[in-house]
């Protein structure tokens, strides 16, 4: 049976446990246990899909279509294990499912109540599709203490002793705050937080505490000595010099060691961990470096863009260089601001994804320079579809151009499927595939035209990528834009959905409808972000 690790936070938010699983999981992983991680999140909305990225961040989705949390991605880029819907649940819809039940009259008639209807529900989501798991990691979002998240505390104290003894534990995450007018490392938020939990009923078998400073010895007992932990128990986890670092500097520390403890298992084989060490060696022994525009219009925020932002870094490490990346507004083109002093000095251009026309035609105009300067460019899913704007204004003759996400146009280069597509067309497809003018969400198979540029990236002409929009480039403008040259070299596999586009006359130029990013992983880069790194240090040497 699958053990179970329950994972906590105290004091304040950001600590870290989303890292902090993925990093458990690595560890446990590299010593031969099959691990998968989960997500309880306490907010009310169903799923992330449709909350703002200033608040929430970027949106990750899995390969079987679900919108979930960030952490998400951190979990699959140091495992390796593929998310599915059922890793990630809210309570906005843990409670409509309840209330689908009772509408239809499931409950017979009873009152539903949040224990045990509400409890019930959180734990058959832990506990389901975990056949052939060593471990299962379950992070609880926010803090001890939030009224959001008392239910999933509830759930997981009721799971606790409902799973046979020593088949779960409990792991919390706190601040230990330095005060530097005091000069002191102070415990007793940690302490504050460790009672407020055990008022709960669960009672922590390992404390990891966050700290900027070694935490010394004296006070490592004197947290264990009023939390009720052994003081080998109390992991120090001071910030590391890349994410990176972290599973390695959590073994060094014992971590893994205190779990398999804490579960009686001391036949674990040592940890392998060659992967991590080769990947710190490219990140701190680059042998060149890169700049990366990114002009996009969350450019303030590193959240929207966390997986973007990884995956760029994985193809540094795939090409043993430093990645800088400069993040460019979009709006800033829009305003006057010269392209050209802005983009000139960048080894690559990106523009990816988002919704929503503003900073549109300043995306339009890095898409141009960088065709006309010979610059690296990548567009990834409103970034591809910017790209086949330009060129059909620029290059195809087509002047206005444009999509009728930001309004009516004369000329639809993008749309809703609904809009470009043929009825007869539309009823046949929608009747294969359900799209009709929806979202598409999760991975999406597509056909590579053999002698393509990015075939020969992939090295087939079968791929799998992971979508999320709603507005396909038509294919009805597919003769005018290639005889511009921007070659449509990636389709759906019936040939009527545009998925990738490239100028083969062109150092690297490569735009995508779906999102490569979600995908790539340090010790696995994509392929097209190493390509396009690789591009990008061929274009340094030139400047």
């Amino acid at each position: 049976m699958a053990r179970y690790i329950f994972i906590t936070g105290g004091v304040v938010s950001s600590l870290g446990k989303g890292l902090m699983a993925a990093s458990l999981a690595a560890l446990l992983q590299a010593r031969g246990f099959r691990v998968r991680i989960r997500k309880f999140d306490p907010y009310l909305n169903v799923d992330p899909g449709t909350m703002s990225p200033y608040q929430h961040g970027e949106v990750y989705v899995t390969d079987d279509g679900a919108e979930t949390d960030l952490d998400l991605g951190h979990y699959e880029r140091f495992t390796g294990v593929s998310a599915r819907q059922s890793d990630n649940v809210t309570q906005g819809r843990v409670y409509q499912t309840i209330i689908q039940r009772e509408r239809r009259g499931d409950y017979l008639g009873a009152t539903v109540q949040v224990i045990p209807h509400v409890t019930d529900e959180i734990k058959a989501f832990a506990t389901a599709d975990t056949e052939d798991l060593d471990f299962v990691l379950c992070e609880i979002g926010g803090t001890v203490g939030d009224i959001e998240s008392l239910p999933f505390m509830e759930a997981i104290r009721q799971l606790h002793n409902d799973l046979d003894r020593g088949q779960s534990i409990f792991v919390h995450v706190t601040l230990v705050p330095f005060i530097a007018a005091a000069g002191e490392l102070k415990t007793k938020p940690t302490q504050h937080s460790v009672r407020e939990l055990t008022s709960l009923g669960i009672q922590p078998d390992i404390l990891l505490c966050r700290c900027e400073h070694p935490l010394p010895d004296s006070e490592r007992r004197k947290i264990a000595l009023f939390c009720n932990v052994r003081p080998e128990a109390v992991i120090p986890a001071l910030d590391a010099s890349s994410i990176y670092a972290v599973p390695t500097q959590y073994h060094a520390e014992g971590l893994d060691e205190e779990v398999l403890r804490a579960f009686g298992i001391g036949d674990a084989p040592k940890p392998s961990l060659d992967r991590w060490l080769d990947i710190m060696d490219r990140q701190q022994n680059p042998e060149g470096e890169v700049t990366i525009g990114v002009v996009g219009k969350y450019v303030g925020l590193p959240d929207a863009y966390k997986s973007l932002y990884e995956a760029l870094t994985h193809g540094g490490f795939a090409n043993r260089v430093k990645v800088k990346i400069k993040w460019i507004d979009a709006e800033l083109f829009e305003k006057g601001d010269d392209v050209a002093a802005n983009l000139e000095p960048m080894h690559g251009i990106l523009v990816p994804g988002g919704f929503g026309v503003r900073g549109s035609e300043g995306k339009i105009a890095s898409v141009k320079f960088a065709r006309e300067r010979n610059v690296p460019f990548f567009g990834i899913c409103l970034g591809m579809q910017m790209a086949c704007i330009e060129g059909a204004r620029n290059t195809a003759g087509i002047p206005d151009a444009s999509t009728t996400e930001f309004g009516e146009t004369s000329e639809p280069v993008v749309g809703l499927i609904t809009e470009w597509m043929g009825k007869e067309g539309l009823q046949k497809r929608t009747a294969e595939t359900d799209l009709g003018g929806t979202m598409r969400l999760g991975a999406y198979p597509a056909k590579l035209t053999g002698n393509s540029v990015v075939a020969g990236i992939y090295g087939t002409d079968e791929i799998s990528e992971r979508h999320r929009h709603r507005y396909e480039v038509n294919a009805g403008y597919r003769e005018p834009l290639e005889k511009g040259g921007l070659i449509f070299s990636g389709m759906s596999p019936d040939g009527t959905l545009p998925e990738i586009v490239e100028r083969p006359d062109h150092p690297w130029f490569v735009g995508v409808q779906f999102h490569p990013e979600l995908k790539s992983k340090p010790f696995d880069p994509h392929p097209l972000f190493a390509s396009f790194i690789e591009a990008a240090v061929k274009q340094s040497r030139l400047v």
